[in-house]
């Protein structure tokens, strides 16, 4: 009998002692149902044109209980882009601005994250726009993270971000010399991303 309750014991120790499962980062795919992308930029300094682009996919990594992003890839068609005015969207599609022919895709890849808040950080990553790479630093605040109440149900993260770049910095310089197209461009998103091993 009391070697029963050793090995008992000996077997209770040895679960006690055994570490808890480290949490690995999940991967989540953006809805494109649920996704928006705005731009603005100044008009001859009168007033901000607002645009969009309305075709975008990607996916990235995210350990929920460590709050780190640890991977992800975000990808616009270039020629989607839309600012409600045909003719203008024409030209943003040409060479002077989003050269839609040569680079379709415009895409920025993760590759650094640091935590700010309970629920904020600031994503580096890489866009690549027109054949050139630079980095940019991105503000992001996760709003949402449960089963999603309608529809697929599965479990979804729901997040806002924004930054500001310069489109020179891309070689996107057209109507710089006369201000007729701001420099700066304030960039908005809003998404919500489904858990992929519910999803798929």
């Amino acid at each position: 009998m009391r070697t029963i309750l050793s090995a008992a014991a000996l077997a209770a120790t040895m679960v006690l002692a055994t570490p808890t499962a480290v949490a690995e980062p999940e991967t989540y795919v953006i809805d494109d149902e649920h996704f928006s992308m705005s731009f603005e930029v100044s008009h001859i300094g009168y007033a901000p044109v607002m645009g969009m682009f309305r075709e975008v996919e990607g996916k990235f990594q995210y350990d929920e209980e460590t709050k780190q992003l640890t991977s992800g890839t975000l990808t616009f068609k270039s020629k989607s882009v839309f600012t409600n005015h045909n003719k203008r969207d024409d030209h943003l599609r040409k060479d002077d601005f989003l050269n839609s022919s040569e680079f379709p895709d415009i895409t920025f890849e993760v590759t650094d994250f640091e935590t700010t808040g309970n629920n904020t950080g600031i994503v580096t990553g890489d866009l690549t726009l027109l054949g050139k790479t630079r980095p940019v630093d991105v503000d992001v605040t996760l709003n949402k993270s449960a089963e999603y109440p309608i529809g697929h149900e599965d479990y979804t993260l729901g997040m806002t971000a924004e930054t500001t770049i310069k489109r020179s910095d891309w070689g996107m310089t057209y109507g710089l010399d006369e201000d007729l197209v701001g420099d700066e461009v304030r960039l908005r998103f809003g998404l919500e991303a489904v858990r992929e091993s519910g999803w798929l």
